[in-house]
């Protein structure tokens, strides 16, 4: 355990070294603030909806581009280069590339997260009425959601050694899950539990609303898991072959 701790934050501190020390982890962060900032705002100045469910209702539509582009080259990047191979000679597990990768990924995405906290900030101080209870889940369930977008995303990247094919791929495929229960008028009403509940946007849509069950956390858990799993596999199968 001790050895793949080690592994794991070795190729977690290189991922985040090569995010910061070229401009996308920096043009990422402000792009994402801005473009959610935006929005916000014209919710709040024009339209007169000074509500977190505004928020939260515009960040999981920012995800389905900037997580799929943040995470494109995670792993084809590595590909294209031929450093795929030096690694996978090294005593290290593919569980731990994976892992570390992953979480490399997914921490700039609660970087990017935590820069939308000033709307938050800034409702508290003109005196609205926030449920801040809602909030709470509400970001939990933004921060689930990001870390689903990024395993998808990180699975797409291990497809190919073309971070713009991976970054088509993973977008389809998060636009999948977003889209799952926009469906339900066209698959037979048998198989409507089944497809919403595959839905991102159930899932968040219940949380952003304060509501905190197991099943929602389960999910987000599961398909984290499973897009980790298989990625893992894949890279597994070039040892294989």
């Amino acid at each position: 355990m001790g050895l793949a701790m080690n592994n794991i934050l070795t190729i977690f501190r290189k991922e985040l070294h090569s995010f910061f020390t070229s401009p996308m982890a920096y043009v990422f962060l402000v792009v994402f603030a801005l473009v959610n900032g935006y929005f916000f705002n014209i919710q709040f100045f024009l339209i007169n909806e000074s509500d977190m469910r505004v928020l939260f209702g515009i960040v999981p539509l920012v995800y389905l581009f900037f997580i799929p582009a943040v995470s494109m080259g995670l792993i084809s990047r590595e590909k294209s280069l031929g450093t795929i191979e030096i690694i996978s000679t090294m005593p290290i597990l593919e569980r731990d590339i994976v892992v570390g990768k992953y979480l490399a990924g997914f921490s700039l995405i609660l970087l990017g997260l935590v820069t939308t906290s000033i709307h938050y900030i800034t409702l508290c101080a003109v005196g609205t009425n926030i449920d801040h209870g809602a909030v709470f889940t509400g970001y939990l369930g933004l921060a689930l959601l990001g870390g689903v977008y990024t395993a998808v995303s990180l699975f797409a990247s291990s497809l190919t050694d073309n971070q713009v094919v991976a970054f088509i791929i993973g977008i389809a495929i998060v636009l999948t899950f977003f889209m799952m229960d926009k469906l339900l008028f066209f698959v037979p009403s048998s198989m409507n539990g089944v497809i919403q509940y595959l839905s991102t946007d159930f899932h968040l849509s219940n949380m952003s609303r304060g509501v905190l069950d197991t099943r929602n956390l389960i999910y987000f858990g599961s398909v984290i898991g499973f897009f980790l799993t298989i990625t893992t596999r894949i890279l597994e199968s070039r040892k294989w072959n």
